[in-house]
């Protein structure tokens, strides 16, 4: 059974104006709190957190976005240490979205691009450090074909399973309307690159059933586990609210929801994550524990702190 085990005020159960113990954001850039998108490692005894951060010129207009990273020794206290800005063409307008593995000793960074409409797709870069990135040169390396999606995708993860490596990702109907995932698979041998990536299915893995889900999902977050695998994932677009909720597999294809409810709900009113949790970002660490990081807000999207919870497994059921 996969249990609810997050500290109260992660579900809003403390005193309002409580918030959870890591309550963190980036401010750096807006002068305000202002961080989205979490996705953690933990590189060379540190924890590292990979993030999604926006820029401004001076006269506070929006210019794009761009990755921030964080550093952690408890997963609780933060200190913003670096940033991925743009580099390549494709991603000249912003970057997005990130998606931190640990495979063989290097960071592997899956983003998305930013401001390109239906053009923006999922991109590749790999780093020593978990710092500096060297940019795939297929990039973008993952886009979805067929006359289901309009062919934008965003919120990229992977995970090693039966031997290959699944990629996942949010995309929209033909109309933009609609955000649903897509995904791909490419052998292991095989590299990252785009010609590496070969679909699914001509069709949604998921999509928007259930009333919390509204006319979203995304952000999907995945890990294997007793031979399955578990998906974390947004429904609803930002502050609707945004909630989460958990799918699994057995086969990287069909999904089946463990619950019509969310497994993280938004907070009540006057909470911090009042307005929304969302975007989910699962992280297993090193002594087994499982975490899940998300990012909430109380006033609309004016503010984005991140969070953590703790997640507690007993065999393959959820609750």
């Amino acid at each position: 059974m996969l249990r609810r085990h997050f500290n109260a005020a992660a579900v809003g159960a403390l005193a309002p104006a409580a918030a959870p113990p890591m309550h963190w954001a980036d401010s750096s850039r807006l002068g305000r709190p202002y961080s989205k998108d979490p996705s953690a490692i933990r590189f060379r005894g540190r924890c590292l957190l990979y993030y999604s951060m926006p820029t401004r010129d001076d006269a506070g207009r929006l210019l794009d976005w761009a990755v921030g990273i964080a550093e952690s020794t408890n997963l609780t206290a933060w200190r913003k240490i670096d940033e991925v800005l743009p580099a390549q063409d494709c991603e000249k307008k912003g970057l997005a979205a990130p998606c931190a593995k640990l495979i063989a000793g290097q960071v592997h960074l899956f983003y998305q691009t930013y401001g390109n409409g239906r053009l923006d797709a999922i991109c590749h870069a790999v780093s020593d450090d978990g710092l500096r990135f060297t940019r795939d040169p297929s990039n973008p390396v993952f886009r979805p074909t067929g006359a289901w999606n309009a062919g934008r995708t965003i919120d990229a993860d992977i995970v090693e399973f039966n031997g290959r490596w699944f990629l996942y990702a949010a995309s929209r109907d033909p109309a933009m309307k609609v955000q649903l995932l897509t995904g791909a698979v490419a052998e292991k041998s095989a590299g990252f690159s785009r010609s590496a990536w070969k679909m699914l299915a001509d069709a949604p893995l998921l999509q928007p059933e259930l009333p919390w889900e509204r006319d979203c999902i995304e952000a999907p977050s995945v890990l294997v586990r007793n031979g399955a695998l578990y998906m974390f994932y947004a429904g609803g677009y930002n502050n609707t609210p945004q909630q989460i909720g958990c799918a699994r597999s057995r086969d990287g294809v069909k999904w089946e929801r463990l619950s019509p409810e969310p497994l993280l709900p938004n907070g009540p009113a006057g909470s911090w994550n009042s307005s929304e949790s969302g975007h989910p970002g699962i992280f297993q660490d090193n002594d087994g524990q499982t975490h899940l990081f998300y990012q909430g807000n109380n006033d609309n999207g004016r503010t984005w702190y991140l969070s953590c919870a703790k997640i507690e497994w007993r065999g393959d059921k959820a609750s």
